[in-house]
């Protein structure tokens, strides 16, 4: 996760740190002026934005999407579309409290509907209403293969 100690994210870090999960924080130098870090996790400081979302994304073995800014949009559509480009299999879930990716999933529905995207895109990421179906579906994920190749 980005590495903030406040907002969604720091509470989600505590959360699975109190859990006795693994939580790794990667954070680009130029965001400790502004963020607050959670000290009490494994945090690296890294160069870049891109350098960031490598290492998260090597990391990671599912990408969980929790309501969020731009930022959180960004990340999610690069995710997926390496997805699309078949650069990976990792699940990606979207985390749609309270309908709050509607919007998001009715554009790349569209997409679809309008033939700029295959049907089978459909199937590269599942959509979940609560944080109990987004945790089954990791869960789930987990007898999947992870990557399919990574050419990077």
């Amino acid at each position: 996760y980005g590495g903030g100690g406040v907002g969604l994210m720091g509470a989600s870090a505590r959360a699975a740190h109190a859990a006795g999960g693994r939580v790794l924080g990667v954070m680009p130098g130029f965001l400790r002026s502004r963020e607050r870090l959670f000290d009490e996790v494994e945090t690296l400081v890294v160069p870049s934005m891109h350098e960031r979302k490598t290492i998260m994304y090597d990391q990671s073995d599912a990408f969980v999407v929790a309501p969020g800014g731009v930022g959180t949009l960004e990340e999610a559509i690069e995710v997926l579309s390496w997805k699309r480009l078949d650069l990976h299999a990792k699940p990606v879930i979207f985390l749609n409290l309270n309908g709050f990716w509607d919007t998001l999933l009715a554009a790349m529905e569209h997409g679809i509907e309008e033939g700029m995207t295959p049907a089978s895109f459909r199937q590269a990421w599942t959509v979940c209403n609560t944080v109990a179906e987004a945790i089954e579906a990791v869960r789930a994920a987990d007898d999947l293969p992870h990557l399919q190749h990574d050419q990077r």
